[in-house]
């Protein structure tokens, strides 16, 4: 038998053993139980089951012994009531092409044949190889990840955009391997993205103005007007109101479904989570406390006795204030940038998306989402676990061992 402690040359005899067929209790013990005593040394196993059907790969090295293994295996497959096919070669499962590893993450609702075919053709057409495909969730959107090597990531990334639009999924490209490991700062913008409400507008309906405002909302989200002048002049219109209309609107405001789901996952896996928002201070804080987020960048109004004064103090948190925000936040975690995921939904949000490792467009403007890395455009905030390789069945199972925790969200769809 080979010492185990070296590595298999690409001329060392190896016997590749494929078996299909119903999935069942015990297969892979009966088949080594099959093998006995033979000196088998075990250098790859891939095992999937599709809807009760199951299909296991072996790759095993045998020596001058391997004509036994194969008849052995075949006469388990029999035992078992499956396919077996054997096929003898030379060298392990690794290939040189194994660098350039990246992620691919599809996600649709439904995720239809032509786009998966798509999908597919591009990653191959830019000479990438799919080395393993995995679903990640079901329902209420279906998600893909494709385990991929020998791919440039700028390059597929741009490709897929194209097929994204086209094709009606969403599509996210990322560097796999160590660098999709370990603890992540995620920054989310607050209107829109981790609430479904825009505060100003909500403060402005206090105010009678509320369409009046909302107008400039929807201007200065679609990077028609300069946020910080756009702001000022949304802000001006509260002018008078009194202040306890930021308790009031606190508790109105709705968190977008799967948010907290979104949060206490990521809290559960050691991330930080940072909320950075055009909005107002009080009210960000509150929705922060709720979720047990400590770092908060937002805009804070000027009171004058009890009331509202229509002006904002201090530095205003606009598009480079909240690029500015990540930056710090990162610093303050003693993370780098390749380790920050950013999700926004407006222009404002440009600059944070840009500058973190990996950003988000959710449910956003079309500019926006022509310049983020990615976009989710389902309503269900944390379908973005999916994205970061996390599948559904990891989040119920986290969910139903804390039972005081409500599932929302795609995870409870």
């Amino acid at each position: 038998m080979a010492d185990p402690n070296r590595e298999p040359t690409a001329a060392t005899p190896t016997l590749l053993a494929t078996l299909s067929g119903p999935d069942r209790t015990g297969v892979s013990s009966h088949i080594f139980a099959r093998l006995g005593d033979l000196p088998v040394e075990v250098l790859d196993v891939e095992q999937v089951v599709v809807r009760g059907h199951l299909t296991l790969a072996l790759l095993l090295s045998a020596g001058d012994n391997a004509d036994d293994v194969a008849e052995r295996i075949v006469a388990a497959g029999a035992d078992l009531g499956m396919a077996v096919t054997t096929q003898p070669g030379t060298g392990d499962s690794h290939r040189a092409s194994r660098t350039g590893r990246a992620a691919v993450t599809v996600l649709g609702a439904p995720l239809t044949g032509q786009a998966f075919g798509a999908v597919t053709g591009v990653v191959a057409a830019t000479g990438a190889n799919i080395d393993r495909i995995l679903r990640l969730s079901r329902y209420p959107v279906t998600t893909i990840e494709f385990d991929v090597s020998g791919a440039d990531v700028p390059t597929l990334r741009a490709e897929l955009a194209a097929v994204s639009v086209r094709e009606g999924v969403d599509v996210a490209v990322s560097p796999s391997g160590l660098a999709r490991r370990g603890r992540r700062l995620v920054v989310l913008d607050v209107d829109s993205t981790l609430i479904q409400d825009e505060v100003i507008e909500l403060l402005a309906a206090k105010a009678g103005r509320e369409e009046e405002v909302r107008a400039v909302t929807e201007s200065a989200m679609r990077g028609e007007l300069d946020f910080a002048e756009s702001l000022r002049e949304r802000v001006a219109v509260l002018e008078g109101l009194p202040e306890r209309v930021l308790d009031e609107v606190s508790r109105e405001v709705r968190l977008t479904p799967g948010a907290r789901t979104l949060v206490r996952t990521l809290h559960r896996l050691g991330y930080t989570v940072a909320l950075v928002s055009g909005g107002f201070t009080p009210i960000v804080e509150a929705i922060a406390a709720d979720l047990g987020i400590v770092h908060v960048r937002a805009n804070m109004l000027e009171v004058v006795d009890g009331h509202l004064t229509g002006r904002v103090t201090g530095t205003i948190v606009d598009r480079a204030g909240k690029a500015t925000a990540l930056r710090e936040f990162a610093a303050a975690e003693g993370l780098p940038l390749s380790r920050t995921v950013a999700i926004g939904d407006g222009a404002n949000d440009l600059d944070m998306l840009q500058a973190a490792g990996f950003g988000v467009a959710f449910n956003a403007k079309p500019v926006v989402r022509e310049q983020a890395h990615t976009s989710v455009n389902v309503p269900y905030l944390d379908t973005v676990l999916f994205l970061l390789g996390i599948a559904r069945e990891e989040i119920e199972e986290a969910d139903l061992l804390d039972t005081s925790k409500p599932i929302e969200g795609a995870a409870s769809a």
